[in-house]
């Protein structure tokens, strides 16, 4: 079994003094990069009665910027992650593309597998971890890792994230 105790213990110091979303999801990116690792990273919001996402928090804000908001899609994706809140994985580019139509950036990033977790507080889908990595990456070892080590931190950082 892998020793997650540092990494964790960053993050408990990184989220003690944190102050809005870029502290918050940054610290939490630390966290996956220092246990799952991601090649890009995003923490996306969800605003059910507008029906939009917006893009809170990125590490690529060239090709994923946080400003703007795009509207829900209901799809197969949306039913895993929003009405299921089950996890979305798909670790070629082929089943990337048959839910993200920017699947063609994505990759041109280097990223061919990706894992969505969604963030679930009070109740309420209130966002998505967006972890992405080149093909092949989210073996089943690395999505219970992140079910295990990241699940409840993103619920902090999101809370943390709205103070």
């Amino acid at each position: 079994m892998t020793d997650y105790s540092q990494a964790i213990a960053q993050f408990d110091a990184a989220i003690s003094h944190a102050k809005g979303a870029d502290q918050a999801f940054g610290a939490l990116q630390q966290l996956v990069q220092a246990t799952v690792g991601a090649k890009l990273f995003t923490f996306m919001t969800v605003d059910m009665e507008a029906e939009v996402a917006r893009r809170a928090y990125t590490s690529d804000a060239e090709n994923y910027p946080t400003s703007g908001t795009k509207p829900i899609r209901y799809d197969s994706w949306f039913d895993i992650v929003h009405k299921q809140r089950q996890y979305f994985v798909a670790n070629t580019i082929s089943d990337i593309a048959k839910v993200f139509p920017d699947y063609e950036l994505i990759d041109s990033l280097g990223c061919q597998s990706v894992v969505n977790l969604p963030v679930v507080i009070g109740g309420e889908l209130v966002g998505t971890v967006n972890m992405l990595d080149v093909e092949g990456y989210y073996t089943p070892e690395r999505v219970q890792a992140i079910r295990d080590v990241i699940a409840v931190p993103a619920k902090l950082a999101a809370l943390v994230a709205v103070r």
